[in-house]
């Protein structure tokens, strides 16, 4: 067990769990998705094309058919049209999830750097591991068993994806449903995300959070971010000076995070409570 001690506000930090999102964190995906999501297009005989520039736009919403539906809301369409296409979504989405997996499965895509380090360093230190992602649990076995192999879904504790809670991220509700399920409070657990959005959602449910944009969100805003890298890096493709200097090591490890997280947590722990007063 990896445990770090904190008085700064009179609260002990123990780090029991890390928490990841999927897409764009554990793998630079969204490329991936944007093609299964063309592909579905095409096989249900629409002309719709999400070129890059619009997808990066499109990402601003969470949940694939949350994004067909806002996608919808922006063509010139008559009401009995859009409502057609309304009900279409659903069936349109399961077709670009078994594309998406196709694609995956012939390795389509690799972990970022450092991802594979820290999920073996944390499990050898008895630190559980978690997923907080708003995609579908289809698409994170698939990820999983493509990059990690097909005992990678017995090395997470849990995995709580978009269709197990109501408000999906922004909103706190899938962290906070993690957090319930490991039984731990946010002192105990980091999160790891890629977007502003997911950062947002991390943070409110009181969170140290990690964000290392890809190459999909890395224009965004990352100020609520407790750190923020390029990756999480590794022995082959370590960090640049500036952020070694800045974390103390070459890659961020469970040394390094446990550190930052003694300096951090008992404040975000502190705000927490004034926000609840």
């Amino acid at each position: 067990m990896h445990a770090v001690s904190a008085t700064d506000a009179g609260v002990e930090v123990i780090l029991e769990a890390l928490i990841f999102d999927v897409d764009g964190t554990l793998a630079d995906t969204e490329e991936v998705h944007r093609r299964a999501f063309n592909r579905a297009f095409r096989m249900h005989a629409l002309d719709w094309h999400w070129n890059g520039e619009l997808y990066g736009e499109l990402l601003g919403v969470t949940g694939g058919r949350e994004r067909m539906h806002h996608y919808i809301d922006r063509l010139s369409l008559s009401a009995p049209q859009r409502e057609t296409l309304r009900g279409h979504v659903r069936q349109i989405h399961e077709t670009k999830t078994q594309v998406y997996t196709e694609l995956i499965a012939l390795g389509a895509v690799a972990l970022r750097s450092g991802i594979r380090r820290l999920l073996i360093e944390a499990r050898a230190a008895g630190v559980r591991l978690a997923i907080a992602s708003t995609t579908t649990l289809a698409n994170v076995e698939s990820l999983l068993g493509a990059v990690l192999g097909p005992s990678a879904l017995r090395w997470f504790d849990v995995i709580v994806t978009g269709n197990a809670v109501r408000h999906k991220k922004p909103a706190p509700d899938i962290y906070q449903l993690a957090l319930a399920d490991l039984g731990l409070p946010p002192t105990q657990a980091i999160a790891f995300e890629d977007s502003a959005i997911g950062v947002e959602a991390a943070k409110a449910a009181a969170l140290f959070t990690v964000a290392t944009p890809s190459t999909w969100t890395r224009a965004q805003d990352f100020s609520a971010a407790d750190l923020v890298l390029p990756s999480l890096a590794d022995p082959e493709h370590p960090l640049d000076p500036r952020d070694q200097l800045r974390i103390g090591g070459r890659w961020l490890g469970l040394e390094q995070l446990t550190r930052i997280a003694r300096m951090t947590v008992p404040q975000i722990a502190e705000a927490a409570r004034a926000r609840s007063c």
